[in-house]
């Protein structure tokens, strides 16, 4: 974990309400893992006070991505980036996700903007693997499927794709694939993962999960960000016993 200031390179509006930020820092050149998130200080004044924590969404070269959609002064703020600002980064921070392993089928499973991981974690899954792109949203509107490969869609009101939420599209998909030679990777609403890893518990599917916590430093003094273990006499910490975990190993 570093601290260092980064140039902004640009800030897109992909689709309507989601940002992605770029950034040319030296954190790229320590070696990131998916997963993992950045805590970025979106202004110099005191208002915000705290720091916003982000996925890491890709990286190429010097350059890091950020994917966000505004949900507060810090996001807002964000957005309104120019192209030579400078902002002020702590990271890499956390533990990403385990993309190792002799698995055929990465399964991924995103939830609206917990699609945000999944570029930089599909630019490191070996070649030889099947990546399957599970999007999930409210409506069609809240799909994210910026880099990401072989998607299949659905919305709870069946604007777009399978009608339903992205877990029941799985169960109604995953007969296909080998679960011996199975893994999933999933990022989004705390709901969404629940109902994902008592299924995959229950099943015998592998499977990691990004969790969502309200972060105030990042690596572990304030101890807000506590999720009950399962395997575990203590509450473990979002921010740096996550935000990855292995889905049987807490509770949500």
């Amino acid at each position: 974990m570093i601290e260092k200031n980064a140039i902004v390179k640009s800030v897109e509006e992909i689709q309507k309400g989601i940002f992605i930020l770029k950034v040319e820092s030296e954190l790229s050149a320590l070696e990131a893992t998916p997963g993992q998130f950045c805590n970025i200080k979106v202004d110099d004044s005191l208002t915000p006070l705290l720091r916003r924590p982000f996925s890491i969404c890709d990286v190429e070269g010097n350059i890091i991505s950020f994917q966000f959609n505004i949900v507060g002064e810090g996001t807002k703020i964000l957005s309104q980036k120019k192209k030579g600002d400078i902002l002020n980064i702590i990271g890499p921070l956390g533990v990403g996700f385990n993309y190792s392993g002799n698995y055929e089928n990465a399964i991924i499973i995103a939830g609206g903007i917990g699609a945000a991981p999944f570029p930089f974690l599909i630019e490191k899954i070996p070649n030889n693997k099947n990546i399957i792109s599970f999007c999930g949203g409210r409506t069609k509107n809240d799909i994210i499927s910026y880099k990401l490969k072989n998607v299949i869609t659905s919305t709870d009101d069946g604007s777009e794709g399978f009608h339903g939420n992205v877990v029941e599209l799985l169960e109604s998909e995953i007969h296909k694939y080998d679960k011996a030679k199975t893994k999933i990777f999933a990022c989004g609403p705390n709901p969404m993962l629940r109902a994902l890893s008592k299924f995959t518990i229950e099943n015998g599917y592998e499977c990691e999960i990004s969790t969502e916590s309200v972060m105030a430093c990042g690596f572990g003094i304030c101890q807000g960000c506590n999720v009950e273990g399962v395997h575990s006499d203590r509450f473990l910490l979002v921010c740096k016993d996550g935000p990855v975990f292995n889905a049987e190993d807490v509770k949500l």
